[in-house]
């Protein structure tokens, strides 16, 4: 008997990818031995090539007249699927053959974060935390930039590792505080013998620049030095992980890594790394008022990577 098919649509941005990642093994649990067909923008599609079950990845490079959703349907339109999931909540479900259908739905936008309202799609009861499918080709990527700086004369040491851009306009904190952050650090007894790492893709190196520069040589890059699956091996090798409100936030967080993400005017208490090892800090921390990120002060970031530190690494 042919394997149950499933096309699982999900989002062409790296965050909400990885948000949505739990609906994998809960298709999965579903459906026991179902092949998924995944389609995804073009940054996240690495995400998914170690992901169980998934058979195939089909690209959706934004056109157009929304010409991409037509080039998916022409894909998918001969298949018969047991099931379509569709976290974008486009019409397409709905033009393809399929023996159940799985849609979001904006109007259940709510006040629950996108985990719980992504759970809720799928039927289940307890959340779907997100995870990130590793596999040997994205460690030995990782391995092959990270060994050889940890080599130099500044020693292995715990690493840090820094996230200092986001993609969307007033989410990212400026590039010459994260110079001054990774001093302060520096200068801190805690971090003593600590590494710093950016991470980021290639047009990542401008914002990147001053916390390489201030972390001489106890700095690691790793900006544009792999694909998104290689990011995430890199950032599995950090002890803890500061970041804006960005993908490699929401990788972090999945990988179980002790996560500080920066926010200024986008909501935190929504959109905040999810899992237990993760924590905030805002320009404006009352829930419901905003303030531009430049009001985010190195002092209050600082305070906020040492309690993540005291929480998660001094008492390890």
């Amino acid at each position: 008997m042919p394997a149950p098919q499933v096309l699982f649509v999900t989002s062409n941005r790296i965050g909400d990818c990885v948000i949505s990642s739990g609906v994998i093994r809960e298709i999965r649990r579903q459906i026991p031995g179902a092949e998924i067909t995944v389609a995804c923008g073009r940054p996240p599609a690495p995400f998914f090539r170690a992901a169980p079950g998934v058979v195939r990845i089909i690209i959706l490079d934004k056109k157009k007249m929304a010409g991409h959703w037509f080039d998916l349907w022409k894909q998918a339109c001969g298949t018969r699927w047991d099931m379509v999931v569709d976290i974008r909540g486009s019409g397409l479900a709905w033009l393809l053959s399929a023996k159940r259908r799985v849609v979001y739905n904006r109007s259940w936008e709510t006040g629950l974060r996108k985990v719980e309202m992504v759970s809720r799609l799928m039927g289940s009861q307890t959340p779907l935390d997100p995870e990130i499918f590793l596999d040997d080709q994205a460690r030995s990527e990782a391995a092959a930039v990270i060994d050889p700086q940890l080599a130099d004369g500044a020693g292995p040491g715990p690493i840090i590792a820094l996230a200092p851009i986001a993609h969307q306009p007033g989410k990212s904190w400026p590039a010459d505080r994260w110079g001054s952050l990774v001093e302060k650090l520096k200068a801190e007894p805690r971090f003593d013998g600590w590494r710093f790492m950016p991470v980021g893709g290639p047009g990542d190196r401008p914002p990147a620049t001053p916390a390489l520069e201030a972390a001489g040589p106890r700095g690691i890059d790793f900006v544009g030095k792999g694909d998104i699956l290689a990011s995430a091996a890199a950032i599995d090798r950090a002890t803890l992980f500061v970041g804006n409100d960005s993908g490699l936030m929401h990788v972090s967080a999945a990988l179980g890594r002790p996560t500080l993400g920066l926010f200024g005017p986008t909501e935190w208490w929504l959109y905040g790394p999810w899992g237990p090892r993760t924590a905030t800090v805002a320009s404006n921390e009352t829930r419901g008022q905003f303030a531009p990120i430049e009001d985010l002060t190195v002092d209050h970031v600082f305070e906020a990577v040492l309690r993540l530190h005291d929480d998660w690494v001094g008492k390890a």
